[in-house]
């Protein structure tokens, strides 16, 4: 009975802590609007911490996530005048975080740079990453066209009726 009691209590503190967390992000949200850069280098260092670990989850790279958060924070800045308030400033500022997170994965890595001084780029490891070339060698080439060239030359010593009939038969694949 006192721990349902107790836990009752924890409940309503928790509420009345988060409705005044509420309140205050509202009013450094207007202030910030009115022009108080104070009032949104709090934002940023309330806020800071969750959208690097959004990014984080998204792109799992911690430089990425850091200029991903970095620049969801340029844009809810620069588009502060259009915050109409229908959700709480975190919520606006993680779905900014998100899109930006996506947008640079669309654009993909195959610009990032990679050492190839790097430990995990040994000769061992990068001997397992090389896929070995289908194409035939110049030597097997070389053997298919002097074949060609004796099968043609030897076609050329038969009669024409019986040049056609193996024609037909070993070049065009047709039943005797």
């Amino acid at each position: 009975m006192v721990s349902s009691f107790v836990d009752e209590i924890n409940k309503s503190a928790t509420a009345v802590s988060s409705i005044g967390t509420l309140a205050k992000e509202e009013a450094l949200v207007v202030a910030a609007k009115n022009g108080n850069e104070q009032a949104f280098e709090i934002l940023v260092q309330r806020y800071r911490h969750r959208m690097v670990a959004v990014a984080l989850r998204l792109t799992r790279v911690q430089e990425d996530a850091e200029d991903v958060t970095q620049q969801s924070f340029q844009k809810a800045f620069i588009h502060l005048h259009r915050f109409e308030g229908k959700s709480s400033f975190s919520t606006c500022l993680t779905r900014i975080t998100v899109n930006e997170a996506l947008m640079l994965l669309r654009k993909g890595r195959g610009r990032r740079e990679i050492s190839i001084d790097e430990e995990r780029f040994e000769p061992k490891e990068a001997a397992r990453l090389e896929i070995p070339d289908s194409d035939p060698g110049p030597e097997t080439c070389y053997l298919r066209r002097e074949e060609a060239e004796i099968l043609s030359a030897a076609i050329e010593t038969l009669t024409p009726g019986l040049r056609k009939a193996i024609t037909l038969r070993d070049v065009g694949e047709l039943s005797t």
